[in-house]
């Protein structure tokens, strides 16, 4: 890959937790992709699915601030989000798991229809879209999570394929 194909790869990465677009990730980023996907999936603050949501959204938060945020102001720039984050987590993936798990845990379970622990591929498009992801994109991207082709994505198979998507390989200089 080289290096301007890199630098695009990481500037989608960062848009997708820089969900208002004002140039930085903070814990209002967070919040407000929680509050859209509760919102797009019928599911109110209060009850345990939302709760769940906002705890795994405030503690993937802070794990990004914790190895990104360099300067402590409670915000990530591009700048801090490649030198930290995504060096950080391409260095050792299991990280990214551990961050995100709880929030990746919540979204599976908001958007689970079945209450099986497992959301329908149509269901985890509708949350991509939510997200930030184009139609094309979510629709790729969730059929690619169904591994096994049953219809459903489970914790797991978002949780490695997020590692793989953020965990970008730099190019060779």
């Amino acid at each position: 890959m080289d290096s301007a194909e890199y630098e695009r790869k990481i500037a989608h990465r960062f848009a997708a937790f820089d969900q208002d677009g004002n140039g930085y990730i903070d814990r209002a980023d967070f919040n407000a992709a929680a509050a859209r996907l509760l919102t797009e999936f019928g599911t109110t603050a209060r009850c345990d699915k939302g709760q769940a949501l906002y705890t795994g959204a405030e503690a993937f938060w802070q794990g990004m601030a914790g190895i990104a945020d360099v300067d402590g102001d409670q915000r990530v720039t591009r700048e801090e989000f490649v030198g930290g984050a995504v060096k950080r987590l391409r260095d050792n993936p299991e990280r990214f798991a551990e961050i995100a798990r709880p929030f990746l845990r919540a979204v599976i379970a908001v958007a689970d229809g079945g209450n099986d622990g497992r959301a329908s591929v149509a269901n985890v498009e509708r949350a991509l879209r939510v997200l930030g992801a184009s139609a094309e994109i979510a629709g790729v991207a969730a059929q690619s999570l169904d591994a096994d082709r049953d219809g459903k994505v489970a914790e797991g198979d978002v949780v490695a394929a997020l590692a793989v998507y953020f965990t970008v390989i730099e190019p060779d200089a």
